[in-house]
This record gives C-alpha cells, sequence and structure tokens, in this order.
C-alpha cells in the first residue's frame, strides 16, 4: 500500500458541511488557505485542462463580497419569491467565514473539453477542498444559488469571456462541536452484476 487507507478513510468519513453561523472568529491563516487550494488543482481533468479559478475574499474584501450578494439577489429574486432569510444568510455568511472562496471555471478555448465534464473536474476539486478542511479541522460549506452563479457574479469576479461561477466555498473553525455523520449503509446502495 502506498498510503495508510485507515487514514485517508477517516478523513473522509470525517468530513462535514458547517454552516458560516457555526464558525467562530478564529482567522483562517495564509498557509492554511494555500494548502487547501494547493489540493484542489490535484483533482482529476480531463485533457489536463485545469478549469479552476480561485478568488479567495478574506479580511475587509468579505464586505465587498457580502454587499454584492445582497444586491444581486434582491436583483435576480422576484418579489413573491423574495425571503428575508435567504437575503439575510447571503449577506451574513460572508463575514460569518474567515475565508470565501469563488469557485470559478474558466472552458478551455479550445472547446475540446464538454462543460459538464469542466464542471465535475471542479466539483472534485471542491472535493480536495473539503477534504483537506476536514484534516485541518475547519468547517466548510459549498453553496451555490442564482446570485452566486450568475453572470453577473461572474463579472464581480472578472472571469472574462466565457467565465462562470460554480458557487462560493466558505471556511471557519467551528465554534462547537464536530458534527457527527450519516450514511446509508452500502447495500442499500450498491448492486453488484457478476453476469
Amino acid at each position: 500500500m502506498r498510503h495508510s487507507i485507515s487514514e485517508l478513510t477517516g478523513v473522509i468519513r470525517d468530513r462535514r458541511t458547517i454552516q458560516p453561523k457555526d464558525y467562530s472568529s478564529r482567522e483562517v491563516h495564509r498557509e492554511v488557505i494555500d494548502q487547501v487550494l494547493g489540493n484542489a488543482v490535484w483533482a482529476p481533468t480531463h485533457g489536463m485542462t485545469q478549469p479552476w479559478r480561485f478568488t479567495v475574499f478574506t479580511g475587509a474584501a468579505r464586505e465587498r463580497l457580502s454587499a454584492f450578494l445582497g444586491e444581486e439577489y434582491k436583483r435576480v429574486t422576484p418579489p413573491e419569491r423574495f425571503l428575508q432569510r435567504k437575503y439575510d444568510n447571503h449577506v451574513q455568511r460572508p463575514l460569518q467565514s474567515s475565508v470565501v472562496v469563488a469557485l470559478g471555471l474558466a472552458r478551455d478555448p479550445h472547446g475540446k473539453i464538454p462543460l459538464h465534464e469542466e464542471q465535475f473536474a471542479l466539483a472534485c476539486a471542491v472535493q480536495n477542498m473539503h477534504l483537506t478542511c476536514a484534516a485541518f479541522g475547519l468547517g466548510a460549506l459549498w453553496n451555490t444559488g442564482a446570485a452566486m452563479t450568475g453572470e453577473a457574479m461572474a463579472h464581480f469576479l472578472g472571469l472574462g469571456e466565457g467565465g462562470t461561477c460554480l458557487g462560493l466555498f466558505f471556511m471557519g473553525y467551528p465554534a462547537g462541536e464536530w458534527p457527527k455523520g450519516y450514511r446509508k449503509p452500502l447495500p442499500d446502495v450498491v448492486r453488484y452484476l457478476e453476469e
């Protein structure tokens, strides 16, 4: 074996989605952020296009992101579907997090790889981020929605022609206990075919 399966399994099974409202004020330092993103870029990428483009918001930059998200949620949400709770989440989450990473995607300019495969590559990168956060004891949340994934967000991030954003990744140290997890037993989700 090249690596410890028990350690790998432990990190995978310890990974949790933790909401920013449950983060402490403890700062996530740059070297930790760099390790999280450094592991993200080792995700599988068909054709080695490496489509991920990360924009990291820390410090006062989170306030700019917060203001943008609040305005964008109001702009894209029809009045009859507007929920104050969702608006508040859009505005508060960046401020409750030590770090917010915008998950930008830049397509291969030659278009040799289908969009869905580029999106899958970025999703794999996010899983690497989640696992690295778990190893550091960091809470993390991948959040999507119209305000975070629309054209205005791509423009706000400066992603350029054809660039898109697949959401925001919030990071912070949990204020409380690490949550317990649950998954269905394998026989409920796996079917073997032998003939």
